[in-house]
């Protein structure tokens, strides 16, 4: 069996399910690199605009690395080294990322997490970073990017006691964007997929970029980036495909109110 569920892209959406169900999806040295390979396939295939990552089952969106498989190498240094990193192949992935986060998310999958661009809980869903209490530290980017997002108070309670956060927490701390019953979680993953992928293509990808871009730099140098590339863009712009796009905008607006 295949530690990693790859679902036909289906009008632009393509889903990504960790199937170690077993394992409570753990990160082995197989579905890392499974992992990577297929974001790296889907970056290259244009047709993928927007990816959704998933757990197998209802306890675990994933447990983090395989600790049971490290410890019975009694290798430390395999922690960081990797022939394939899902985490960097994420960050090359040019369209949103979605994380359906259906149960616990610990240490290295409370980072896979991180890793993508918005996150949907469940009342299921917690979060932890373990990596205090196992002794290690984090090599995937938990410890900037938990701090960035919730800010340092915040941050270091999580990682310096180990202790779970409720998906209730997550939401009021703005770690997840909605809590949804588990049946519903990937519908409205593919929901906001769809919403996604009804804007301007290659804007889509362009101001995600731009966020990120900006977020990992300081806020001076991010607004001369902004309107550095604002300018470069809005330059190829057809003024008639702009009046025609803000009366599909209005239309939409007025369905969302109706």
């Amino acid at each position: 069996m295949s530690e990693l569920i790859v679902t036909e892209i289906d009008n632009g959406v393509a889903t990504l399910t960790l199937n170690r169900p077993e394992a409570m999806n753990a990160l082995s040295d197989a579905l890392r690199a499974e992992l990577a390979q297929a974001i790296d396939r889907l970056e290259a295939d244009d047709s993928a605009g927007v990816l959704i990552i998933t757990g197998a089952g209802e306890r675990a969106f994933s447990a983090g690395l395989d600790l049971k498989e490290l410890g019975a190498r009694n290798d430390g240094a395999a922690l960081t080294r990797a022939t394939y990193d899902p985490v960097v192949s994420l960050s090359r992935f040019s369209g949103p990322v979605i994380g359906a986060i259906n149960g616990v998310s610990i240490t290295g999958g409370f980072e896979l997490a991180l890793a993508c661009d918005v996150l949907i809980g469940t009342p299921n869903t917690r979060f932890a970073d373990t990596h205090a209490r196992v002794g290690i530290l984090p090599g995937w980017g938990l410890s900037q990017k938990l701090s960035r997002l919730l800010g340092p108070s915040r941050a270091k309670e999580i990682s310096l006691t180990g202790n779970f956060v409720s998906a209730e927490q997550a939401l009021e701390w703005g770690l997840i964007n909605h809590i949804v019953p588990a049946e519903d979680l990937l519908d409205k993953a593919r929901a906001l997929a769809a919403d996604m992928l009804s804007c301007v293509p290659e804007t889509l990808n362009a101001y995600k970029a731009l966020i990120d871009d900006g977020y990992a730099a300081n806020f001076g140098d991010a607004m001369s980036l902004e309107a550095e590339r604002g300018r470069a863009a809005n330059r190829q712009v057809d003024g008639r495909a702009v009046e025609q796009r803000r009366e599909n905008i209005r239309a939409r607006g007025k369905q969302q109110t109706t």
